[in-house]
């Protein structure tokens, strides 16, 4: 079998040789180069513009400006930003746990607001109400921000992307000068749409279109469709500490500005892990039973 293989490998080198268009270099001429490789996958037909163009009704699409990651967007030249918020952030809770909070203290409500708030203060320690966070609905702005979980943050020259270890909720600031999207055709998300511009060594980010459904701050605090959100964030301690200070507007539901400031510490021991809310597995949780009864009050 061995003599086998070796003619068998004698006779292919042979074939080859002869094949050859090219004879053998001369003593002391150099070798010819070898041929070009083959050349690349040829182009596709249709080509990605007309399979777009085939797509053009199902693709969402901007009307007069770049998506967020669009090359000739990140591109663009533009004044290079006094910070970067890349990273892993944890909200400071070493105060105390109750930091989480956007009050006391509170502005004054109005209205139903007034109602609710006032409720609130009734209940004993312990007592769910209005837990519509425990029967996965999204936190939203902003009190997904103080959620006891990290919060990973990506900086690039058009926008910020945020993903919240809690629920992987996740927020997008824009900072491409984009206009707001027509109040007749958006869609309200919780949290929001929010666009951002740096004014010395802070961001200033205003947001709005926040879904109301089932979205409250602290315990039940309502918000309605006016609701407006300006966010002043600033990097403290060489980077160490991220400071946003909260700016929050409601005229149905309350009186001038509510303010709070809020401090998170960089951790680059962690990650973000992919977590969901299901609701079937909330069921036997005492607390969430409770929370869901409150939601019908």
């Amino acid at each position: 079998m061995a003599f086998i293989r070796a003619l068998i490998v004698a006779v292919a080198v042979l074939a080859a040789a002869s094949c050859s268009d090219s004879p053998p270099p001369a003593e002391g001429q150099a070798a010819a180069p070898p041929a070009a490789a083959a050349s690349a996958d040829p182009p596709l037909s249709p080509t990605p513009a007309e399979r777009r163009t085939a797509l053009d009704r199902m693709i969402p699409k901007h009307e007069g400006y770049l998506g967020a990651l669009a090359p000739e967007n990140l591109n663009k030249e533009r004044p290079a930003p006094p910070f970067d918020l890349t990273g892993t952030w944890f909200v400071d809770l070493s105060r105390a746990f109750s930091d989480f909070r956007f009050g006391p203290p509170y502005p004054e409500f109005i209205g139903q607001a007034k109602e609710d708030y006032e409720y609130s203060q009734t209940l004993q320690r312990g007592q769910s109400w209005r837990d519509a966070i425990g029967q996965c609905f999204p936190a939203g702005q902003p009190m997904v921000m103080t959620r006891v979980w990290p919060i990973a943050m990506i900086q690039l020259p058009t926008v910020i992307y945020m993903v919240s270890n809690f629920n992987n909720e996740f927020r997008q600031i824009f900072l491409d000068g984009r206009p707001w999207t027509d109040p007749d055709t958006v869609i309200f998300a919780y949290n929001g749409e929010s666009q951002g511009r740096f004014e010395g060594d802070t961001l200033v980010v205003d947001t709005r279109y926040v879904e109301t459904y089932n979205h409250y701050i602290d315990t039940g605090i309502p918000i309605s469709e006016e609701f407006r959100m300006q966010e002043r964030i600033r990097l403290l301690e060489n980077g160490e500490m991220l400071e946003i200070e909260y700016i929050m507007t409601d005229p149905v539901n309350w009186v001038g500005e509510w303010r709070s400031t809020k401090r998170w510490l960089r951790v680059d021991n962690t990650d973000i892990g992919e977590v969901h809310c299901l609701p079937d597995l909330n069921d036997n949780l005492p607390s969430t039973q409770a929370g869901r009864a409150g939601l019908e009050q």
